[in-house]
């Protein structure tokens, strides 16, 4: 049984660590604040909530994604076990490697921060703002293996119905990316407003050469 110190007071048991254990059947870890172990059941991959959001608005149907949590300015999604360690040559085979993407997994030897019940999620957000809520929860019943992003090709999305499997985690990577680099390139733009203006290069007599002649 997880337990946490409330200010002043003695510790309380977290709120939905045995559904984690008991339902699911997710190792959980003894700290505080329990957290979810990864690499066991599965990975997790990490990203700006901004760029998560883009990534759900494109898997919108259900069935495609596994589940996803938010933790403050950060999104949390489910994929297979050993995705963490792919990570890295999946973004190389895709032509991502090297761009500084804010783009990361949680693997084998760490954890996520556990969020609570799905039920009680808006209790555990009052009483810490900065608290994970699930965005898509863990369905009780159903393997979290079978609702993952897994390292294949293809996958459900080609499906009408949504009921197939996930996306192969080659195409939420590269979905991924892509919004990462665009919040890159948007904040970029944002800190030096002038950098690819035209009037700026004017100013610095840097015109393309067709409107110099």
């Amino acid at each position: 049984m997880v337990t946490r110190r409330n200010p002043g007071g003695p510790p309380t048991v977290a709120p939905g660590m045995g559904w984690y254990e008991q339902e699911l059947g997710w190792p959980v870890t003894g700290t505080v604040p329990p957290g979810l172990v990864t690499g066991v059941r599965f990975d997790v991959l990490d990203a700006p909530a901004e760029a998560g959001f883009a990534m759900l608005g494109r898997f919108s149907r259900p069935g495609l994604l596994g589940p996803v949590a938010l933790e403050g300015h950060r999104i949390r999604l489910l994929v297979a076990a050993g995705s963490a360690e792919e990570l890295p040559g999946l973004l190389e085979w895709l032509e991502w490697a090297g761009l500084g993407l804010d783009l990361a997994a949680l693997g084998a030897g760490q954890a996520m921060r556990a969020p609570a019940h799905p039920d009680w999620g808006r209790r555990e957000a009052a009483y810490d703002r900065s608290a994970p809520v699930w965005l898509r929860p863990p369905r009780p019943g159903l393997d979290v293996e079978s609702t993952v992003p897994a390292l294949r090709l293809g996958g459900g999305a080609g499906q009408s119905d949504g009921a197939g499997a996930p996306i192969g985690l080659p195409a939420l990577v590269a979905a991924l990316a892509t919004a990462c680099h665009r919040i890159a390139l948007r904040t970029r733009s944002q800190d030096q407003p002038w950098a690819f203006s035209y009037a700026s290069r004017m100013v610095a007599g840097t015109r393309p050469r067709s409107l110099t002649s």
